[in-house]
């Protein structure tokens, strides 16, 4: 098992990516505090997978220091932390507001700041490591992604500076993965909301999709265990695509 023994908080872990980042981290012998805001789904988790359950917004500044208290409360220490909640939602620049853009950074880029700021003192003792999850819109993004691709672009400089700078100063790893698209129940859903049809992942185009599927849960899952693990070793500040095709110099075919 990579994480026997380990003592770790997942933000968002009650559905989608995070909720089997939680389950492969505790088939790979970690102890996980499950974070989500949906009591119903948080508990069922929690139950199955005999961990600690904390419901709270991370919008709320407070919350970060809730997580740690908790995982101090339920583990006695703390090895990692997987930064996973996000909002992952819709907008352009003419519908945009100051308040829906703070919202959207609050979660998305200040949370894991502040959480990871808490935790400090803890993983220093335990030279624990921090796996933020980005995404490959942090490069650009849809149009209709605008202040989710803003945010997970402020992510990746948090994740390469204070990669950089908690290594040297206090020996933990600071490392982020970005996923590509990936087919969680939200994301089925979001898609339907749009106008696509039931079973939408089935028949996309190779464009978007060249190994003619997806990426799954699990599949990112199973490279924030790396980063968690003592097999990555030293590795910090590092940003991990995870994606079916490259974005610097693809050349898709004209339509």
């Amino acid at each position: 098992m990579r994480l026997r023994d380990k003592a770790l908080i997942v933000t968002g872990s009650t559905t989608g990516i995070g909720e089997a980042i939680a389950r492969r981290c505790t088939a790979e012998g970690a102890r996980v505090l499950i974070h989500g805001r949906n009591e119903t789904e948080g508990a069922a988790l929690a139950a199955e997978l005999k961990a600690p359950l904390l419901l709270a917004d991370l919008a709320q500044p407070a919350t970060a220091g809730e997580l740690v208290q908790a995982a101090l409360s339920a583990f006695g220490k703390l090895d990692g932390i997987v930064n996973n909640a996000a909002l992952v939602v819709r907008a352009q620049l003419p519908e945009l507001t100051a308040a829906f853009f703070d919202e959207v950074m609050a979660v998305n880029c200040r949370a894991p700041l502040l959480l990871i700021k808490e935790a400090l003192p803890h993983l220093a003792k335990t030279r624990g490591a921090v796996v933020n999850i980005g995404s490959v819109n942090a490069y650009c993004g849809e149009e209709n992604l605008l202040p989710y691709s803003i945010s997970k672009g402020a992510l990746m400089t948090l994740s390469r500076n204070l990669g950089d700078t908690l290594m040297r100063q206090h020996h933990v790893r600071v490392n982020q993965i970005n996923p590509g698209w990936t087919l969680t129940a939200n994301e089925k859903d979001a898609k339907r909301r749009e106008g696509m049809p039931d079973d939408w992942w089935t028949t996309l185009p190779s464009l978007f999709a060249p190994a003619g599927c997806l990426f799954e849960p699990a599949e990112i899952a199973e490279a924030v265990v790396y980063f968690l693990s003592d097999a990555s070793g030293p590795i910090s500040g590092q940003v991990l695509d995870i994606e079916q095709h490259p974005f610097i110099g693809r050349n898709p075919p004209k339509l």
